[in-house]
This record gives C-alpha cells, sequence and structure tokens, in this order.
C-alpha cells in the first residue's frame, strides 16, 4: 500500500467543511464561523481560520463577530492549514484544549480483512427499522440529543436510501446479537470517502462493532469508486483500531474552547 503525499490529505482534509441547512454562516476569505441551532452541544463554531492578514488581527476580527451572537464561548479548531501560532493565540485569550484528532488516511486499493465477529453485522440506514436504531444508538453513545419522532426518521430513511443508492454514502449500524450498538457514516465527495460520526455504545466497546462498522465502509468507497479514506479519529479511542485497518496518520487537529466573557 502506497502512503498519500502529506499535502493532498491536507487538501481533502481541510476541503471537509459541515453545517447543518438552519446554521447562521459567516464566510469570509479568512475565516468561517458557524452559530449552530441550539440544541448542539457546541452552538458557535470557528471552522476554519486561515487568514491572508496577520493571524492576531483575524482572530480579533472573529472574537468581534461571535461576541454578537450573544454566547458565553467559542469552539475555535485548529486545522491543517492553520497559521503559525494559532494555538498560542487562543491560549492567551483564555483557550482550553478540549479534543485532539488524528487526521489518518489510506488507499482504497486493498481493503483489509478487518476480522469482523460472526456475531457482529451491519445494516446501511435504508429504513425506518434502521432510523430508529441509528438514532438510538447516537442519543446513547454520545449522550446528547434526543430520540427523533417516528414521521421525522421516515424522512431521514427515505433520504439516507436515496443518498445510499446514488452512490454518495450513509450511515451504517452495527448489531451484536441483533442488538443495535454502533453507528457511524460515510460521505463521498470528489473520490474521497469521510468517514463520520462513528460512536458505539459503552457496555459494547471491543467487541467488533467499530470494526464492523470500518470494514462496511471501506468496502462501500471500493465499490463506488473512490480512491482515499479519510477520518479524523479520537487519539485516545478510534486512532488505534483504525490505524490496524491500514490508515496513516498525516497530522492532528485540535479543539479549544474560548469564553467570550461580556462582549
Amino acid at each position: 500500500m502506497t502512503a498519500f503525499d502529506a499535502a493532498a490529505v491536507a487538501a481533502a482534509s481541510n476541503a471537509w467543511i459541515w453545517y447543518p441547512d438552519d446554521a447562521t454562516v459567516v464566510d469570509t476569505a479568512d475565516y468561517l464561523l458557524v452559530r449552530y441551532p441550539d440544541h448542539y452541544t457546541h452552538r458557535l463554531e470557528l471552522q476554519r481560520f486561515c487568514p491572508a492578514a496577520p493571524a492576531e488581527k483575524a482572530l480579533d476580527e472573529v472574537v468581534e463577530k461571535a461576541h454578537s451572537f450573544g454566547l458565553p464561548q467559542l469552539h475555535a479548531w485548529v486545522k491543517l492549514d492553520a497559521p503559525e501560532g494559532f494555538e498560542e493565540l487562543l491560549r492567551a485569550r483564555g483557550g482550553t484544549l478540549l479534543e485532539t484528532t488524528d487526521v489518518l488516511a489510506r488507499p482504497l486499493t486493498d481493503p483489509p480483512d478487518l476480522a469482523v465477529p460472526e456475531r457482529v453485522e451491519t445494516r446501511w440506514r435504508t429504513d425506518l427499522p434502521t432510523a430508529v436504531d441509528c438514532n438510538r444508538v447516537f442519543v446513547e453513545a454520545w449522550e446528547e440529543g434526543e430520540l427523533k419522532p417516528e414521521e421525522e426518521l421516515r424522512a431521514v430513511a427515505a433520504d439516507s436510501a436515496e443518498e445510499y443508492a446514488a452512490g454518495r454514502g450513509g450511515a451504517v449500524v452495527a448489531y451484536v446479537d441483533g442488538r443495535p450498538v454502533g453507528a457511524g457514516g460515510v460521505s463521498l465527495v470528489d473520490g474521497v470517502a469521510r468517514f463520520w460520526g462513528s460512536a458505539v455504545v459503552t457496555e459494547a466497546r471491543h467487541r467488533g462493532a467499530y470494526r464492523a462498522m470500518v470494514a462496511a465502509r471501506l468496502a462501500y468507497a471500493v465499490e463506488h469508486g473512490a480512491s482515499m479514506a479519510l477520518v479524523k479519529g479520537r487519539v485516545s479511542t478510534s486512532a488505534p483500531t483504525l490505524r490496524r485497518a491500514g490508515f496513516e496518520a498525516y497530522g492532528q487537529e485540535r479543539s479549544y474552547l474560548l469564553p467570550l466573557g461580556e462582549g
């Protein structure tokens, strides 16, 4: 297996931006600031920061704009294209480190055998039962959000089935002895399979569910012509399993919580 050029992985990673349709977005040449709906854990997030101007001056502008939303803190990501010294600027303003993720990638020429146990199976979220199971797993594993009403989950299932059939990706649910215990998604964009949202309920961890979801998404990505699998894995949890699946680390992203005070 041949490793990717680091610049190619960095470009694919930096292009990975997501926010819901009902978010409020401030998108400038220097930064991307997103105000999420209230039910999200982090309601104000700096998703991109690559200023042409001096970083300190650009951060002043971000903080000023952030104050206008009237929220107590800003969740700021330090991505692979962040300017030198950005983390130091965040810490100087009282920012505290929240999360560190490895940016991992692997070619899709030779998906590995991940030795998934026989008692573990995966199903794609293409009907109401799997949509219900997926929703329940995410709520339980992440310990946030809420169970959605059946009408909403029917719509989710229909959209997911269409996306899956079109080769754009979808969500997969892992079952151990018939019980839904894990869920995770994949989106195919410009030949890159982005793995997202992977979660396994606490009591079912280390039983093969995560490996099964990785295997299913790798197979789907290969089937639909992707050349790179890309994932941002937590250093303390998913990253070791992903490395065993042939992923290599190309750097780290870190997030900080920055207090905004009274504005």
